[in-house]
């Protein structure tokens, strides 16, 4: 089985990197094609078991404002047309960011294989106007059309399916896969030094909404003492973020680590907190509540229609989900940071969620493999 996608971990971390190699790792039979993240001169790699194949040399994948990179991903979907000359039984082909699709369709028609897609997000009409603004109708037709490219569609969520049939027109199967965590991760993580209570693990994007936890925290601050956060992840809005924090006098309680070295780092630093916020509204999945809840720490999100996060959370037993807004958000961090919930039972929520479940419960196997047969 061939995995497509251009960011390959642990060359790139976020998560659909994560889900392809962990699918890699608990799966078998899998080889992944992405850009060149390791050194040497070697074509492909090892990675936990997993052989990773190059299929172009590493490029950028997001430009100097943040946005993720056209020409990138223009070059990565003519190099996918290299899979014309590999052997394989099935593709599965990242839905995001489209080019390569189109190019694993053709690779597929010619070889008659089947060609599946996983599908993280749905970016949609207003998204993509916001992201483009004129341009913004190109990118809306091209991501339509590539949402017809793929024989069946697998969804990490029921928001993210939803939104293909209503917003892309998809008619074909769909096959909802969640994805998952690792439990040796999570037990072999240590605890962070420091007393932060707050913390939040993530891209600093403007949709991660971590201008709204800031807000929050200095609406707790006019209370009193705030809670301590440690806001971990780099990107584009960190500047603004660190200078709204030292604004609103928060500068000795919260703190900006950058993006962390390892996973188990990440894990060791949700372990030290008390909660773990995401006021993200657009979270096509939202992993990090999923290791969050796996460490014992509950987390507050918000309502929105494109934070598939929500989905979950099981209202007072693993977190909350509240309205987007600084008041909100507040009061669903102070009462999680005065009445910590039941640990044990945060980690039992999630317990079907670890990767080996994910693979083999939610049938992942069962929707590749009748397709290899076939072909």
């Amino acid at each position: 089985m061939a995995l497509v996608y251009d960011a390959v971990y642990p060359f790139q971390k976020g998560g659909g990197e994560r889900r392809f190699h962990e699918i890699g790792r608990h799966l078998g039979g899998v080889e992944l094609y992405g850009m060149k993240g390791w050194p040497g001169a070697a074509r492909s790699t090892m990675v936990d078991g997993v052989r990773v194949h190059a299929l172009c040399r590493a490029r950028p994948l997001y430009t100097r404002d943040g946005r993720r990179s056209i020409p990138q991903a223009l070059l990565f979907g003519l190099a996918c047309l290299k899979l014309l000359g590999r052997r394989f039984d099935v593709i599965d082909c990242c839905g995001f960011p489209y080019f390569s699709l189109f190019a694993c369709r053709l690779v597929a028609t010619v070889r008659r294989k089947p060609l599946v897609s996983t599908w993280h997000e749905v970016w949609g009409r207003a998204y993509w106007r916001a992201y483009l603004g004129r341009l913004g109708a190109v990118g809306w037709a091209v991501e339509r059309l590539a949402a017809r490219l793929p024989d069946e569609i697998i969804t990490v969520s029921a928001t993210t399916a939803r939104r293909l049939r209503e917003e892309l027109g998809y008619r074909g199967p769909i096959h909802l896969v969640p994805n998952g965590y690792d439990p040796a991760a999570v037990a072999r993580a240590g605890r962070a030094d420091g007393d932060a209570e707050v913390v939040f693990i993530g891209r600093l994007i403007a949709e991660k909404r971590v201008d709204l936890l800031i807000d929050a925290l200095a609406l707790l601050a006019a209370e009193g003492t705030p809670p301590r956060c440690r806001i971990v992840g780099d990107g584009p809005e960190r500047a603004a973020l660190t200078a709204r924090a030292a604004r609103l006098g928060l500068t000795g309680h919260v703190e900006f680590t950058g993006a962390l070295a390892g996973a188990e780092d990440v894990l060791a630093t949700i372990k030290a907190a008390r909660v773990l916020a995401l006021p993200s509204v657009r979270e096509g999945f939202g992993m990090v509540v999923l290791e969050a809840n796996a460490c014992g720490v509950p987390v507050v999100t918000v309502r929105h229609p494109g934070n598939a996060a929500a989905e979950l959370i099981a209202e007072e037993v693993n977190g909350w989900v509240v309205e987007p807004t600084a008041d909100a958000l507040a009061a669903a961090i102070r009462r999680a940071v005065d009445r910590p919930g039941d640990a044990a039972r945060i980690t039992s929520h999630v317990r079907g969620y670890a990767w080996p479940a994910v693979v083999r419960g939610h049938g992942l196997a069962d929707v590749y493999a009748p397709r290899a047969v076939r072909a």
